[in-house]
């Protein structure tokens, strides 16, 4: 892999892990239309998902330090526990930030559950089946016309269901799957479930942290049992370029949600959806035929 497939793959990495368009969609056709729908292909997509998670720490970093002061006040807290009353008091009297705590735990709990299918969202990328990632784009596309058609809500962390934590989760279960945009889903599901527009995204991007980590510890250690193939200095030129346009990314998404512009990649995601589909079946009956031609192409580049 040359420097400047790692930037071109950084650059979609920061693009489209924000935007609801799905990241995962885009470096699919991306890798399957160059060769790169392999084992290694997987484990670079992998490792520049570092870059938007710092992006996602850099953005909201006030609100992730909040997070972290009251995780240390929660372990001074609960030393503190000696009776019944105050094991419920320790959560009926929760400030915002410990209720947001306890809303992102139950937000991962479907995460458990699509665990068991790790194998086969795993297949699907290696595969680069990409009539299944067009489905994957209308399915993403239909969320966000759903989303926004719903009225403006004004929940936040005070206000919240755990009802809304677990319809958020189950969203996020199925993103892994190419074509759904994991931001695009939760910030949706948050917006139909009555989430205030600011705090949708907020919620979206910080509840993507954990599974995002969990992801790059297992290809990590994947990574180091087969060896990457992909020399160092390649994979931070990736890393890089994701981090940096992940962060203007983020700032448009919540320019985007705000200014009630967000329509406008659900017409985007159903016409790549249509057009993705098209094109997986003509490449089954042409035996592969635009990917042949792409591959060539990239050989004079």
């Amino acid at each position: 892999m040359t420097a400047t497939n790692a930037m071109i793959q950084g650059i979609l990495q920061g693009l489209t892990e924000f935007l609801p368009v799905s990241s995962s969609g885009h470096l699919t056709l991306f890798q399957y239309f160059t060769g790169q729908h392999e084992e290694g292909g997987l484990i670079f997509t992998v490792f520049l998902h570092i870059g938007t998670l710092l992006a996602v720490f850099i953005a909201f970093y006030k609100t992730i330090w909040g997070l972290l002061k009251e995780v240390a006040a929660m372990a001074t807290s609960a030393v503190k526990i000696r009776s019944k009353e105050d094991f419920l008091d320790f959560f009926r009297k929760a400030n915002p930030e410990r209720r947001m705590i306890f809303l992102l735990f139950i937000s991962l709990l479907p995460m458990l559950i699509s665990l068991r299918f790790s194998d086969f969202f795993t297949g699907v990328v290696e595969r680069g089946d990409i009539i299944v990632v067009g489905g994957c784009f209308i399915i993403t596309s239909i969320l966000l016309f759903l989303a926004d058609s719903c009225p403006w809500g004004e929940k936040t962390a005070a206000t919240m269901k755990y009802r809304d934590a677990v319809l958020i989760g189950a969203v996020q279960a199925i993103a892994p799957m190419p074509g759904i945009s994991r931001s695009g889903s939760t910030i949706s599901m948050g917006l139909l479930a009555g989430l205030r527009k600011d705090f949708a995204v907020a919620f979206s991007f910080i509840m993507g942290i954990p599974p995002v980590v969990g992801a790059n510890i297992m290809e990590y250690r994947a990574a180091m049992d087969e060896g990457l193939g992909i020399e160092p200095q390649i994979v931070l030129i990736g890393i890089a370029a994701s981090l940096v346009v992940g962060l203007l990314a983020i700032f448009l998404v919540k320019w985007l949600v705000q200014s009630e512009r967000f329509k406008i990649f659900a017409y985007y995601t159903l016409v790549l959806g249509v057009l993705t589909i098209g094109v997986g079946i003509f490449e089954r009956l042409t035996d592969n035929m635009i990917q042949g031609l792409m591959m060539e192409l990239l050989n004079y580049i």
